[in-house]
């Protein structure tokens, strides 16, 4: 077996839960596709139906009795029931846990997220389109055709900006190991810190690349690390005070600015980049 990545590889067997809604069926479709092994798919009152040929379980403790291989998760379950299916999926002890939705409260997020820490499980999102290592495992609906197997670890928030310094650096002959999407919301599982000492140790990524926003502290928290970083902030001329895009893309009292982030990555080490076309060129620069 090849060399693990971070979060997600090879020996990944995943449950879907809301998988017999329409995103569930159609975004399963295309994790399998893209060689993701789903074990199991979980909806309530769907017991016995199958989906791509993935047979669906009323609750993840069921999927789990037939299918105790599973470990990890993808949630297209909406907001309003996120914290049960979250909860469900962190005491089956799998990990990560991929939460899709858009919208979750304050309040559920911290929620789940302080319940996956104090459990040691490992939450992408909420808000997220989720992780792909290609070649190896879609826990999300990442765009294939931006994204070739290759050493660059990626981390973002959302998918626009990820999937176009993607684009770009598979333009340049390059591809990612992994790219996570740590998701929009103010409230998110994973950091890009976390995320980054990920990349830091792992033996497939050779160099980073930080695709973050303005807004949030995220990008002004994350550490040196020994690895060449290449970070693009975008939102350079949002007007401070006014929330652009991501719930979490809000600047306030000063701290979340374009110029705060640029100043934190490069005291951090990390060379910065204008536009996603010279994120690919500092790489093969820095490489």
């Amino acid at each position: 077996m090849e060399q693990l990545a971070i979060l997600v590889d090879e020996s990944t067997r995943a449950i879907v839960q809301g998988i017999t809604g329409t995103h569930g069926r159609i975004v399963t479709k295309r994790m399998l596709d893209a060689g993701t092994r789903i074990v199991a798919g979980v909806t309530p009152g769907k017991a016995g139906e199958k989906v791509h040929g993935v047979p669906v379980y009323d609750l993840v403790e069921e999927a789990m009795r037939e299918h105790p291989e599973a470990n990890a998760a993808i949630s297209f379950v909406p907001a309003r029931f996120i914290v049960d299916a979250a909860i469900e999926a962190i005491s089956a002890g799998l990990s990560p846990i991929v939460i899709t939705a858009e919208h979750v409260p304050t309040f559920d997020a911290l929620k789940i997220v302080n319940y996956a820490t104090s459990c040691g499980i490992y939450i992408i999102g909420p808000n997220t389109p989720g992780i792909y290592s290609p070649a190896k495992c879609l826990l999300g609906f990442h765009p294939l055709r931006f994204f070739g197997k290759g050493r660059v670890g990626l981390m973002a928030r959302g998918g626009g900006i990820s999937y176009e310094v993607s684009g770009c650096i598979l333009s340049k002959g390059m591809g990612i190991s992994t790219c996570v999407n740590i998701g929009g919301d103010r409230i998110t599982g994973l950091t890009f810190a976390q995320v980054l000492k990920l990349f830091e140790e792992d033996d497939e990524t050779d160099c980073i690349v930080i695709a973050g926003e303005i807004g949030g502290t995220l990008e002004e928290e994350t550490s040196t690390v020994t690895k060449p970083v290449v970070a693009l902030i975008v939102g350079r001329t949002s007007p401070s005070g006014k929330r652009m895009g991501h719930a979490g893309a809000i600047i306030e009292m000063g701290m979340g600015s374009y110029e705060s982030k640029v100043k934190a990555l490069s005291s951090a080490g990390a060379v910065i980049a204008r536009n996603p076309s010279e994120v690919a060129e500092l790489l093969l620069r820095l490489t």
